[in-house]
């Protein structure tokens, strides 16, 4: 079996969901695709709009889109912020644009995910609070407070998609556990172990992994259903 990942979000530089109209035609609103970028965030800023990424189908249609511009952002990593830039593309036929969201951002979030996962594994191991790990991050503690307090919301949602995701991708059986921390953490790492075992994944690293299959939402602030996308459904694939 193939497991490419890629997940559709709504765009965080938009700040309005509804439909769109032209005429007589509605127009689906704008999401957030994102892609297994294996590279450093250093890297990618250094890259600028020169950025090689793997030109999407439309989430909507399946046609095959068009770069179309883009915008920048915001993102911090260790204290430090970078402006990156999110390439675009449209489909022609939708008459839409989605933003590219590289696997080290997140949805809503300022910090890379791998920040947010190093907050959470230390928190969820019991050794401390918040607040050690979000000084050695640079971190203001009240923002990784945020990021458990949403992480603990849907840790069980969380566990069961990532344990069914490992038992797609022919990885271990992860069962239910009376601590939750444990659990939830068991069944990303499972689901990652099995991952790396198809082609182009072992660079990303687990908790970009993570981002992409949850579709940078991992501790978005959001009301939308949390969704796991894998197997035959439109993905993204990283480049091996």
């Amino acid at each position: 079996m193939r497991m490419c990942g890629s997940v559709y979000a709504r765009d965080p530089s938009r700040r309005s969901w509804s439909l769109c109209r032209e005429g007589s035609k509605a127009v689906l609103p704008p999401v957030t695709i994102l892609w297994p970028c294996p590279m450093s965030v250093g890297a990618y800023v250094q890259a600028g709009r020169e950025i090689e990424v793997p030109r999407p189908d439309c989430p909507s249609c399946a046609a095959p889109m068009w770069w179309w511009s883009g915008y920048h952002r915001g993102v911090r990593q260790e204290g430090r912020c970078y402006r990156v830039f999110v390439p675009r593309a449209r489909c022609r036929a939708c008459r839409v644009s989605h933003a590219l969201l590289p696997a080290f951002a997140l949805v809503g979030r300022l910090d890379v995910v791998e920040s947010v996962g190093a907050v959470i594994e230390e928190v969820a191991s019991g050794g401390a609070g918040v607040r050690p790990p979000a000084e050695r991050l640079g971190v203001p503690h009240t923002t990784a407070r945020g990021w458990w307090r949403r992480f603990w919301q849907r840790a069980e949602r969380l566990a069961v998609a990532f344990a069914a995701l490992a038992v797609e991708l022919g990885g271990e059986v992860v069962t239910p556990g009376r601590d939750l921390k444990a659990w939830v953490l068991s069944a990303m790492a499972a689901a990652w172990a099995a991952a790396v075992a198809l082609p182009g994944w072992a660079a990303l690293g687990g908790w970009r992994f993570v981002s992409v299959v949850s579709g940078g939402r991992l501790v978005s602030t959001n009301t939308d259903p949390l969704s796991i996308v894998v197997g035959k459904r439109r993905f993204m694939p990283p480049v091996p």
